[in-house]
C-alpha cells in the first residue's frame, strides 16, 4: 500500500468519486475506496468519518470563508453587499473545479440520503452566514433573512454553473443571480 505517498485525502476523494460514478454510492464500500486510492481503510478513517463525508468534507472550509469574508466587508456595506462579498469569496474555492463539482453533484443527485445531507450543509451555511452578519451588528430578522437569501442565490447560481453549457466562472453566475434578485426586489 502507498500509505506514505502524498495527498492521501485527495486520492481518497478521487477514488470515491470514480467508484460512486461506476458502481453507485450505495454499492461502494470504504474498503473499495481505500484500495482504489492505494491506501488502507485505517487511513481512510483518519481523513473521513464515513463514505458520505468524502463528498462533504469541504463544508467547514466554506463556513470559514463565508465568516471571514463577511467580517472583512467594508464597514458601510449593506447586509446584502456583505453577503455578496462572502459568496464571491466562496466562489474562488471552485475555480477550475467545475468538472469535479459536476461529478460530485451527480452522485448527490442520484441518492436521497446524500440530497438530504446536502440540504443540511446548505442550512448550516445559512446559519453560519447569519451569525457572521449578526457579529457585524445586523439585527434579527434581517440577518437570517439575508443569509437564507444569500444561500438561495448561491444554490441557484451553483446549479446554473454546473448545468449551463456556457463556460462562465461561478463568481459570474453568482453575480448574475444577485442581479436577478435585486431586479425582482427593486421598488
Amino acid at each position: 500500500m502507498g500509505r506514505w505517498e502524498p495527498n492521501a485525502r485527495g486520492r481518497l476523494e478521487e477514488a470515491a468519486l470514480d467508484l460512486y460514478g461506476e458502481r453507485g454510492y450505495e454499492k461502494t464500500t470504504v474498503a473499495e475506496i481505500a484500495a482504489r486510492a492505494g491506501l488502507t481503510e485505517r487511513t481512510f478513517f483518519r481523513h473521513y468519518a464515513d463514505k458520505r463525508e468524502v463528498l462533504f468534507a469541504g463544508s467547514s472550509l466554506l463556513q470559514d470563508v463565508l465568516t471571514k469574508a463577511v467580517a472583512d466587508a467594508p464597514d458601510g456595506a449593506s447586509p446584502l453587499d456583505a453577503t455578496a462579498a462572502a459568496l464571491d469569496a466562496v466562489s474562488a474555492i471552485f475555480a477550475g473545479r467545475r468538472a469535479h463539482a459536476r461529478r460530485r453533484q451527480a452522485v448527490i443527485n442520484a441518492n436521497t440520503e446524500l440530497r438530504e445531507r446536502e440540504l443540511i450543509k446548505l442550512a448550516t451555511l445559512a446559519s453560519t452566514l447569519a451569525d457572521a452578519l449578526r457579529r457585524r451588528g445586523v439585527p434579527d430578522p434581517t440577518a437570517p433573512l439575508t443569509a437564507e437569501t444569500g444561500i438561495a442565490v448561491f444554490k441557484v447560481a451553483f446549479d446554473r454553473w454546473l448545468n449551463e453549457p456556457a463556460e462562465e466562472e461561478l463568481a459570474e453566475s453568482i453575480r448574475r443571480s444577485l442581479d436577478h434578485l435585486r431586479a425582482v426586489t427593486a421598488p
